[in-house]
């Protein structure tokens, strides 16, 4: 077992959360699909890449979330209220990121070009964090935000276009 899924399953309560959280198969998927790219054995890495793939599928089409096994999420991701989750490909998100249901991180052309996330950033039910943007430590994504400029660390930002409405002293 990973360091990153231990971590993500201690925020889940432990492994009863797959009777009660939805969420945590999608994270699993995540967790597996970079454990499949880290194998040795190509013949191994084949039958797990299928596999992968026709549970990302599955993920994708019922639970309505996409997080890519190509995406760099740190330890810790925890994903509040199943659905309409979605994530590009080359986002880089830090340790301890809470999501919640519609929020998206992408890119807003096919520059592919992708957030940059630090720790402890909490995304708001249908924020969406978009283009080539750095969105410091320690930030709360308000609900129905629209995150497109850099945000820094200790900061709470709403609206749309988001704006920083606060920044705070971070204690650990």
């Amino acid at each position: 077992m990973s360091k990153a899924w231990s971590e993500d399953l201690k925020r889940y309560g432990g492994y009863k959360a797959f009777l009660r959280e939805h969420s945590i198969y999608c994270v699993a998927l995540f967790r597996f699909g970079k454990y499949v790219d880290s194998l040795n054995s190509n013949i191994l890495k084949f039958i797990f890449l299928k596999i992968y793939y026709f549970l990302y599928f599955f993920v994708v089409l019922f639970f309505k979330m996409s997080i890519p096994k190509e995406a760099c999420i740190g330890p810790g991701l925890r994903i509040w209220h199943l659905g309409q989750v979605f994530i590009n490909p080359n986002t880089i998100i830090g340790k301890n990121c809470t999501l919640r249901h519609g929020v998206t991180i992408g890119s807003k052309d096919d520059s592919q070009l992708s957030p940059v996330i630090g720790d402890n950033v909490d995304f708001g039910v249908s924020s969406i964090a978009i283009g080539n943007i750095n969105i410091g430590s320690n930030v709360t994504i308000g609900a129905l935000t629209l995150v497109r400029n850099d945000v820094p660390d200790n900061s709470t930002i709403v609206g749309v276009p988001g704006r920083v409405i606060s920044t705070k002293a971070y204690i650990s």
